[in-house]
Formats: structure tokens, C-alpha cells, sequence
């Protein structure tokens, strides 16, 4: 783990404020002073580094300490966006440790959790808002700067880096979630919770209802960043989550009570909203631009009635760029999602070979097309139950499942349909399956709301004559020579020289 995680005020662990001086320090955040309105230019603005031709490796994490709405009207907090995920680097400096590494340390903190500590006097609640506290114009969730994520469709200003806490009545334990919440009025919130995908909350509000009970929920902003990695993946139900934090970190999360509730929420946030979720009522909610890269059109949703809101002293408001893809959202999702589908073909099922698994991320939101890299010669046995096992571990993700060899690069879409042109015979490589769920996603008009997913085996089958480049000898000498000439900048495109694939004797040499 890197050395800083366990310096941050004795707590093991870094909040939000930790987390943006070490991007700082590392060159990986831009601060703006000058004033941006939060309803038409702030994300927009942010979104440009990913709609600009920027490479991943340079976007940057936001920080707006001078926040005005469309009004002419300023705001007390400052907005960060893009800060835990507009990058892996940036990911990988949250989570604390090398990129290369996110994936084992994401597995031996699933097997090993470290239990939460309890405090009783925390940062989270320096300043508590209650009963006429919050109602009002400027006052409880309208004294928030909180932005309109897609200028010109969105219905209204939306909390989106939302950890979203819940308590099953029966068990007791804790669910948090990344849900996102619209803001209705200076105490109500316009909540969107997926039936379809089966998410805690939602598990929560079925069991409430039947009790006869609103829910209380704690939609908490600005956690400690290894919270916020957590709160968006699918955890196996009856676990505790915060607890999983922890052991990303390596050090017990501190928690304390909730204001109105029984509810344990991460002392070191910055901003805690408690409410009851209405468990009778419903109220139009939307439109709203959904990462799955459609706008979610206005429909029936859940209702927050706000109870309390407290914060820090110098609490910092926070927010994802999502939408369409590649963007915060999906990063924040890849990154963990990758290492954990290898992890279950690999340890679960025992596939032989794979080597990697990539989820494409521009325009298709990582869930859709899924490729698995295999080694050669390996059985087709393997691969099919790979393809097979891989689009069955959550319904919405594997529409297009793709195994090709590690010779093929997935971020290459050139070199995947090269796969797909030369080592596969649609009729003997491919297979359907009927009756899939839609996933998250626009609403399918046809079949009935179902979905299907096509499987693709775009591997050698056998020997092959080699790629028709120069051998990589020739290629190396000719790139120094270039560069000796002084020609323009070189970006090897894979593939860049030729190599064999079986078919061809020392003769021919």
C-alpha cells in the first residue's frame, strides 16, 4: 500500500480533504478560482476531457471554490468533480496503491474485511440543520452547490457521488448504494432505485413497506474515498460494506450514529443528508442523463423526505461526471469490475488460460461488450465455458461476450474486428442466449422487455500463415531511422510488425 494512506490525522485513512491535497501534490488536480455556473458551464466543462481527444492518462481531477447558479447567485462550498475516478491514476491514488495492483488488493479486501469503529464526536456533524433549519429558499438542500450534470436535458440539479446507507429491518445489516437523487425542493429529493438490478436499497424499501414503515436512509456525500470506491459495486448481499472499506485502506472506518436514526454513517464525511423514503408515494422524477448514455425519461420514482442535514466546517460538495462513456462513472466501475470477473472465471470456475478480462467503455458503459483474452492453444472446452460463465454473473453485463488471444489488444477496436474477420466462422463460433434481462440500459419496445446475448469465439483454431508486416527487427531499426530523420511523432499501433502464427518453416526463413 502506498505510504501515505496511514498518515492522515492518526485515522489510517484519508477523507476527502487528504485525498485532494494528494492529488495536488501530485500534479493531478486543477483548481478554479474565477466563477462557473454550476446549471450551464461546470460540467460541460468537465466533460470536454473526455469528449476532446484527451488520453486518459491526462485527465485531470476538478475543484471549483467559486460556485454561482444561473441566478448570479454564489454558493459558501466549494465542488469537486472528477476526483475519485476521472482516471485510473486518479483511482489508484484513492485506493492507495499502484494500478497494477487494484485488482488483488479489490480481492484480498473482499475475503478479509476489517470491521468498522465507533466514534461519538465526529466531523460529519460540526453543523446540524433540522425543522425550519432546512426549509426554505437558501436553506437545507438549496444551499447546496450542487450541479446539473447534462445542461439542457436534465430536469433539475442532482446529487450523484452519493453513498447512499440503509438497514435491512430483519437483519440488520447495512447496504450502501450509489443512487441518484433529484432535488425536489430545499427537504425532498426525487430518489432513483433500479428494480431490475436487484440494488440493496430497493431490497430495503420492499421490506419497510410491508412493515408499514418509511425507510430511513443517510445519503452521504463527500465519504472517504474508499468508501466511495465501494458504493457503486455489487457486493454479495449480507455484507457489510463499510467493512470492506476498511480493508481497502487497511484500518477500521470510523462510523457514528446517525442524527435521526439508527443508521451508522462514516464520521469523516462531508456532507450527511438523513431522510424517510416514502412507502406509499411515488412523484415524477426525471429526465435525467443516465450513464448509461441515454437520457432516463421522466417516470414514477421514490421520495426522500429530508430530516436532517449536517456537515463539516469547511465542508467541500462532490460530484461524477456520467453519462455517456468513458467518464467518471464508468472508470469507478471498470477498474474494480475488470479484477473481478477474472477472479471468478479464474478461482470460481477454474478457467484454464484467460488472461485478462476487458469491458469496452467508450459509448457502451463497460457492460455491454465484454472480451475475454485467452493464451493459444487453448481447448475450445475452456473458452465456452468462460463466454458462458462470464455472461452469467449479473444480468446486466455481457450482451456481446468476445474471447479472442492476447495478440489482440480489446482497446483496438481495428484489431478485435480483425479477430472477429479472420479466426471466427459465424457459423460454428457463435451462440445465443434468450430470455437475459436488459440490464441497466434505455427500455427495450421489442421482445417483450427481454434481451439476449450473442457469444463470440474469435480465437485461433488453428495454424495460421504470419501477419504480413516486416518482422519486428526491421520495424525497431526503421522507427530509430525515422526518428533520426526528425518525421513526426510515432504512436505504434498494434499490431506494428509481423509475427507467426504456426503456419511456416525454417525453410521459408
Amino acid at each position: 500500500m502506498i505510504n501515505h494512506i496511514n498518515e492522515f490525522n492518526g485515522k489510517g485513512y484519508p477523507d476527502l480533504h487528504d485525498h485532494l491535497s494528494v492529488l495536488d501534490e501530485a500534479g493531478l488536480l486543477i483548481r478554479i478560482d474565477h466563477s462557473v455556473n454550476k446549471d450551464t458551464e461546470l460540467m460541460p466543462l468537465v466533460r470536454w476531457q473526455f469528449r476532446g481527444g484527451i488520453p486518459e492518462t491526462e485527465r485531470k481531477a476538478f475543484l471549483f471554490t467559486n460556485v454561482a447558479d444561473s441566478n448570479g447567485r454564489s454558493y459558501d462550498f466549494p465542488l469537486a468533480v472528477g476526483v475519485l475516478a476521472a482516471s485510473k491514476k486518479i483511482y489508484s491514488t484513492g485506493m492507495g496503491v499502484p494500478i497494477e495492483s487494484i485488482g488483488s488488493h479489490w480481492k484480498h479486501a473482499l475475503e478479509n474485511p476489517i470491521a468498522p469503529v465507533r466514534v461519538d464526536e465526529a466531523p460529519c456533524d460540526e453543523i446540524v440543520l433540522t425543522g425550519s433549519d432546512i426549509l426554505g429558499e437558501f436553506r437545507g438542500l438549496d444551499s447546496l452547490p450542487v450541479p446539473i450534470s447534462t445542461p439542457g436535458f436534465d430536469s433539475a440539479p442532482y446529487l450523484t457521488s452519493t453513498s447512499c446507507i440503509t438497514v435491512d429491518p430483519d437483519s440488520g445489516i447495512q447496504n450502501i448504494g450509489t443512487y441518484r437523487g433529484a432535488l425536489k425542493g430545499s427537504d425532498r429529493i426525487g430518489l432513483k432505485l433500479f428494480s431490475n438490478l436487484r440494488q440493496g436499497a430497493h431490497h430495503h424499501w420492499l421490506k419497510y413497506r410491508r412493515l408499514g414503515q418509511p425507510m430511513p436512509i443517510a445519503m452521504v456525500i463527500g465519504c472517504p474515498p474508499a468508501i466511495s470506491y465501494v458504493s457503486p459495486q455489487k457486493i454479495k448481499a449480507e455484507t457489510d460494506e463499510i467493512a470492506v472499506a476498511g480493508a481497502l485502506v487497511g484500518a477500521p472506518i470510523r462510523v457514528k450514529k446517525a442524527i435521526m436514526s439508527n443508521l451508522m454513517v462514516p464520521a469523516d464525511a462531508e456532507f450527511v443528508i438523513e431522510g424517510l423514503v416514502d412507502i406509499n408515494l411515488m412523484e415524477p422524477e426525471g429526465p435525467f442523463g443516465e450513464s448509461h448514455g441515454h437520457i432516463n425519461l421522466e417516470e414514477y420514482n421514490f421520495i426522500i423526505n429530508v430530516t436532517a442535514i449536517t456537515h463539516r466546517h469547511n465542508a467541500i460538495m462532490s460530484s461524477i461526471i456520467s453519462q455517456v462513456t468513458p467518464s467518471e462513472s464508468s472508470v469507478i466501475k471498470r477498474v474494480a469490475m475488470e479484477p473481478k470477473y477474472l477472479n471468478h472465471l479464474q478461482d470460481r470456475l477454474g478457467i484454464k488460460g484467460l488472461k485478462a478480462v476487458s469491458m469496452h467503455e467508450p459509448l457502451t458503459n463497460i457492460r455491454r461488450v465484454v472480451f475475454l483474452v485467452f493464451k493459444r492453444e487453448i481447448p475450445s472446452t475452456e473458452i465456452w465455458r468462460a463466454m458462458y460463465g462470464a455472461s452469467a454473473v449479473d444480468s446486466a453485463v455481457g450482451k456481446y461476450v468476445i474471447a479472442v488471444n492476447d495478440d489482440i489488444d480489446p482497446e483496438n477496436i481495428d484489431a478485435v474486428l480483425w479477430a472477429l474477420s479472420c479466426r471466427s466462422n459465424p457459423a460454428l463460433d457463435t451462440h445465443k442466449l434468450l430470455h437475459r434481462d436488459r440490464g441497466h440500459g434505455p427500455a427495450l419496445e421489442r421482445g417483450g422487455g427481454e434481451d439476449a446475448s450473442i457469444l463470440i469465439d474469435a480465437t485461433l483454431k488453428g495454424n495460421m500463415s504470419p501477419l504480413a508486416l516486416p518482422k519486428k527487427e526491421y520495424m525497431v531499426k526503421a522507427k530509430k531511422l525515422w526518428h533520426d530523420l526528425c518525421l513526426p511523432p510515432l504512436r505504434p499501433q498494434t499490431p506494428w510488425f509481423g509475427y507467426g502464427f504456426g503456419d511456416w518453416v525454417e525453410e521459408w526463413d
